[in-house]
């Protein structure tokens, strides 16, 4: 295996033997599809759908100044966590720009964080070039552990089947437990990245195979990674690359709310106060008037100037229209404000919308 051979999990041969297109996604080579995104993506929506999400980074840290470490890091307020409880957060740069958008877990034998796959090795970097006067450990369970995300308005239930220890039906939105998955310990957390409920299991390696099979004959349907994009997308969740990166502060994205910049000192927080106040081109959401779909990188223009530019865009199988996310001048933020996307030559007309562009029905 070569430096640039993609990684692989431990469901990879599963995938290559039931027709999941493989492709090259941050760094690892991952299922986008089985049958159609459309029929993935309803499928989620109506029932359950079943994810590899194995390539995401899962972190450990151990040692007395864990804690410490953690929030010199980590934008949100860690210490406020009780065990059990996760929290979205964001690591920034000294600029103030995202590092990454991780999930910081409080668990019973300590702290734990989920990291974007693309990202896993700058946030282990940033981690340990900034240890200085800790005594705390990162441990990377990636390798060893697989992670697999049961989501829909079927998945609790379906997830409940192969785990035991523990009522998930019971467990709290952002809230996670120890249990057990075919007698191998594993953590299940109620969180996901569809717009959703679901669960998230982090299960052995070893048992990662047995564990999906297990939950595809208890009714979950294997969904790709395109399916997961158009849920996301749905549910106006930004994704690192495109609604964020190391140019967007957190303001800009929307994401001020996991910022707390009373807790104390942690990288960025400087330039973030700064941001607060100015934080420059603003999240927003357009839907098209035509159904031509507005991609990553387009202009946003309002009377011939270019006041923006498009994070994503998609035909949502829900929805049914085209619809974009993009950072746009602060002062043509507000809902209702027309404005054109240049999709290959022809201009579009758009109109500020609300986001998120779905939001699963009250249970």
């Amino acid at each position: 295996m070569t430096a640039e051979t993609p990684l692989q999990t431990p469901l990879h041969a599963w995938h290559k033997a039931h027709g999941g297109r493989l492709v090259e996604f941050g760094g690892w080579s991952m299922p986008v599809q089985y049958t159609t995104i459309v029929d993935e993506h309803n499928a989620v929506r109506r029932h359950a759908g079943l994810f590899d999400i194995g390539h995401m980074g899962r972190l450990r840290f151990r040692g007395p100044d864990a804690l410490a470490w953690v929030e010199r890091l980590t934008t949100n307020h860690v210490a406020k966590l009780s065990v059990g409880q996760i929290q979205y957060s964001l690591m920034a740069n000294e600029a103030g720009g995202l590092v990454d958008d991780v999930l910081v877990y409080s668990m019973p034998d300590g702290l734990a964080m989920v990291c974007n796959a693309s990202n896993r090795a700058k946030v282990i970097e940033q981690f340990e070039s900034s240890k200085q006067g800790l005594n705390a450990q990162l441990i990377d369970d990636t390798p060893t552990t697989s992670m697999i995300a049961v989501q829909g308005p079927a998945a609790v239930g379906l997830a409940q089947t192969v785990f035991q220890g523990a009522d998930l039906e019971a467990l709290k939105y952002y809230w996670a437990t120890d249990g057990r998955v075919l007698g191998q310990p594993a953590v299940a957390s109620r969180t996901g990245y569809t717009g959703e409920d679901g669960i998230e299991l982090v299960v052995p390696a070893s048992i990662a195979m047995a564990t999906w099979e297990a939950l595809i004959a208890a009714g979950a349907i294997p969904c790709g990674l395109g399916a997961r994009d158009t849920l996301r997308f749905e549910a106006g969740m930004p994704l690192y690359g495109h609604e964020m990166d190391e140019t967007v502060n957190p303001y800009a994205a929307g994401l001020g709310w996991a910022v707390k910049l009373k807790k104390g000192p942690f990288i960025g927080r400087d330039a973030l106060v700064g941001f607060k106040a100015n934080p420059g081109r603003t999240r927003v959401g357009l839907r098209l008037d035509g159904k031509r779909i507005a991609r990553q990188g387009y202009e946003v223009s309002d009377g011939g100037r270019t006041v923006g530019v498009v994070t994503s865009g998609s035909f949502p199988p829900t929805i049914n229209a085209s619809l974009a996310m993009a950072l746009i001048e602060p002062a043509l933020s507000a809902v209702g404000t027309p404005l054109t996307v240049n999709v290959r030559g022809n201009l579009e007309t758009a109109t500020v919308i609300a986001l998120p562009f779905y939001r699963r029905p009250e249970a």
